[in-house]
């Protein structure tokens, strides 16, 4: 297994990006300003586009596992993966739907619910987004931060 950065044609990966982000204008808001890794483990198995917001503030924008792959631990390899490649963050957001199931991947990974912005995906999206047979309103902005001795 091994996880590399992607500095070109990352529009190679939309498809994958696609099942975390169903809008590819909301996508291409973040994938040129971003950095994306590829998880391969014979054949892609995870992606990821991570953002500097700010000094020692990074946002992981999508994270997508091939649904075939998910609950195998791939996704928490490309999270930790990240924390120790960007040794200068001090705070890592990522915005979700309210799914308690993916809330609980993020809380497992030593994320902890930070924010919310109302109506995000209402006023953003072109079509009312559903995920386990909810419709998305709110993103749920959630945390991981690094403790400083």
């Amino acid at each position: 297994m091994n996880i590399t950065k992607v500095s070109n044609d990352k529009k190679a990966y939309i498809d994958l990006l696609l099942l975390a982000d169903e809008q590819e204008s909301m996508i291409d808001k973040y994938l040129e300003r971003g950095e994306m890794f590829v998880l391969n483990d014979n054949g892609v198995k995870a992606e990821c586009v991570v953002t500097k917001e700010a000094d020692g503030i990074y946002e992981l924008k999508s994270i997508a596992v091939m649904p075939d792959c998910q609950r195998k631990g791939y996704g928490k390899k490309l999270i930790d993966f990240l924390i120790s490649h960007y040794t200068d963050c001090n705070t890592m957001l990522v915005g979700t739907g309210d799914v308690p199931a993916v809330i609980s991947f993020y809380e497992k990974c030593g994320f902890a619910e930070s924010h919310r912005i109302h109506n995000f995906f209402t006023d953003n999206y072109d079509h009312p987004m559903f995920e386990d047979g909810k419709q998305l309103v709110d993103m749920i902005y959630l945390k991981w931060e690094r403790f400083k001795c």
